[in-house]
C-alpha cells in the first residue's frame, strides 16, 4: 500500500506536531535499517575474500524479509494516520457516524482473502537468527508492544507469526479471583457494551447503523430470544425454564432442526449483555475464558476480510457479520455465553486452541462466501462439551482484530421467598484500555 502526499500542504499547529512525530518514527526505522546494514557488511567481511566478492557480493537479505520490513513501515504509517484522526475527533467530542464512502466500495473489489494468505506466508517465513531481534523490536516500536512481558528471548521467535501469538511471562495477566466477576478475554480497547434490548437484539456498530446478534452468531444459535409481544413476566418465566432445559439437554437443541424465528419479531430475554473489544496489532493476541464455562458448539463462517479499524467500522455495513469469524457458544452458571472472534485483513488465520485442526481463510470461490452455511462442530455431546476454567486459553489471532462477547448475567429479580439478586454492573467505560483477566463487570 502506497501513501502519496499532496503537493500542497497547509500546516497548522496541530499538524506540525503530528509531522514531527512521523519524522521521529521515520528516524527510528532508519536507525534500525542502518544497524541491519552494518551487521550485513560485517557478515560479508567474515571469512575474508578479496576482490569483487567482498565488495559487491555481500550477504543478501531474503526477499521475504525485505517485504516484511516494508510491510512494517506501511502498517506503521497507516496506524499513525488513523490514530491522529481518532484523537482529533475525541478532543472535539465528536461521535463518528456511519457514512459509506468510495473506499468501502473499492475494498470489495480487492481479493483481501488472497492478500491475507500472502501476508500469512510472509509472516511464517523463518528469519535468520541474527535478524530476529531487529524485526521484532521494529514491530514492537511501531505498534507499542511491551517487550518486557515477552516470555522468550526475541531470537527464539523464528517468524513474525510466532511473535504475534507469543505467550507472556508468568503473572503478567493475573485473573481477577472474584467468583462473582466476569473478566475480559483479551487485551484491547472497549468499543461498545451494554444490555441487549428491543426487537432484533441489535448491537450498534457506529452511530446510525446496527447489526443483528442473531446474524453474527448464526441461525442455529442457542441465543435465548422470545416473541416481541410477550410480557416481562412471561419473558422471565421463559428465561428460567429455557436455561434449565439447556443445562439438561443442550445437545437436543443443537442437533435438532431448530425453528428459526424472524429476528425482527423477536427480542432478547432479560439479562442478555454484550461487549465489543478491539485488539490493535501490537496487543497480546491470545483469547482467554472470561468465566468458568462449557463450550458446546463451534461455528466457522467464511466471509470477507475487511479491515476492522475505526474508519472501516464507520464506513462498511455489517462489518462484523460480513467478515470471516469463529463463534464459540456454550453455557456458564448464569446461562448463555458466546464469543465471536472476528477476522480482518491480514488476520484471516484464527487459531482455536481447543481445536487445533481447524483452518480458516481457506481458498474458496468468492461468490460462495455467504451462500454456504457455516461449518459447525458440536463438542462431545455425551460429556457436556469442553470445560474451561476462567483464564484458560481458548484461541488466538495472528494479528489484531475484534472480539464480541455475548452473555447472560444476573439481573434484579425478586423471588416468591423474598430473595433477590443484584443487577449485573459493567465496571468499564467506552474507550478504556483493558487487559485479559481484568474485570468487565460484577454482581452480588
Amino acid at each position: 500500500m502506497k501513501f502519496r502526499a499532496p503537493q500542497r500542504i497547509f500546516i497548522v499547529p496541530s499538524t506540525t506536531s503530528h509531522l514531527n512525530s512521523v519524522r521521529n518514527h521515520s528516524r527510528s526505522f532508519t536507525s534500525v535499517f542502518k544497524r541491519i546494514q552494518t551487521s550485513l557488511q560485517a557478515r560479508a567481511s567474515v571469512g575474508g575474500g578479496n576482490g569483487s566478492s567482498s565488495q559487491g557480493d555481500s550477504y543478501l537479505v531474503p526477499g521475504a524479509t525485505v517485504a516484511t520490513l516494508l510491510m512494517l513501515g506501511a502498517l506503521h504509517a497507516r496506524r499513525l494516520y488513523d490514530d491522529k484522526k481518532v484523537e482529533e475527533a475525541r478532543e472535539r467530542g465528536i461521535e463518528p457516524e456511519f457514512k459509506s464512502d468510495i473506499k468501502a466500495t473499492f475494498l470489495r473489489l480487492i481479493p483481501l482473502r488472497l492478500v491475507s494468505r500472502c501476508w500469512g506466508h510472509i509472516a511464517n517465513v523463518e528469519l535468520p537468527v541474527w535478524l530476529r531481534p531487529y524485526v521484532h523490536r521494529a514491530w514492537a516500536r511501531a505498534f507499542h508492544s511491551n517487550l518486557e512481558e515477552v516470555a522468550l528471548p526475541l531470537d527464539e521467535y523464528a517468524s513474525l507469526r510466532e511473535f504475534f501469538v507469543r505467550s507472556l511471562k508468568e503473572g503478567c495477566r493475573p485473573i481477577d479471583p472474584d467468583l462473582q466477576c466476569l473478566v475480559s478475554p483479551v487485551d484491547g480497547t472497549v468499543l461498545r457494551f451494554g444490555e441487549l434490548k428491543g426487537a432484533g437484539a441489535m448491537i450498534e456498530q457506529v452511530k446510525g447503523f446496527s447489526y443483528s446478534v442473531a446474524a453474527l452468531l448464526g441461525a442455529g444459535s442457542l441465543l435465548p430470544m422470545m416473541a416481541a409481544g410477550d410480557s416481562n413476566e412471561e419473558g422471565n418465566g421463559q428465561e428460567n425454564s429455557s436455561a434449565d432445559n439447556r443445562k439438561r439437554s443442550w445437545w437436543k437443541i443443537s442437533l435438532a432442526y431448530p425453528k428459526v424465528l424472524d429476528p425482527v419479531s423477536t427480542c432478547p430475554v432479560k439479562g442478555l449483555f454484550y461487549c465489543v473489544i478491539y485488539l490493535k496489532p501490537g496487543d497480546y493476541h491470545r483469547i482467554h475464558a472470561p468465566v468458568d464455562w462449557q463450550v458446546l458448539v463451534r461455528r466457522h463462517f467464511s466471509g470477507h476480510l475487511f479491515p476492522v479499524n475505526e474508519r472501516a467500522v464507520r464506513t462498511i455495513k455489517n462489518l462484523y457479520v460480513e467478515n470471516e469469524r469463529v463463534v464459540l457458544e456454550g453455557l456458564w452458571q448464569e446461562g448463555f455465553m458466546a464469543i465471536a472472534a472476528i477476522g480482518a485483513t491480514n488476520i484471516g488465520s484464527i487459531e482455536v486452541l481447543i481445536e487445533p485442526e481447524l483452518r480458516t481463510n481457506k481458498p474458496k470461490r468468492r461468490k460462495s462466501l455467504h451462500s454456504d452455511p457455516p461449518e459447525e462442530r458440536v463438542y462431545e455431546p455425551e460429556g457436556g462439551g469442553i470445560l474451561l476454567k476462567k483464564g484458560d486459553e481458548m484461541a488466538a489471532f495472528n494479528m489484531g482484530s475484534t472480539v464480541v462477547l455475548i452473555f447472560q448475567a444476573p439481573v434484579s429479580n425478586v423471588h416468591e421467598n423474598g430473595d433477590s439478586k443484584s443487577e449485573f454492573k459493567f465496571s468499564i467505560k467506552r474507550g478504556d484500555r483493558i487487559r485479559a483477566g481484568e474485570a468487565l463487570g460484577r454482581w452480588k
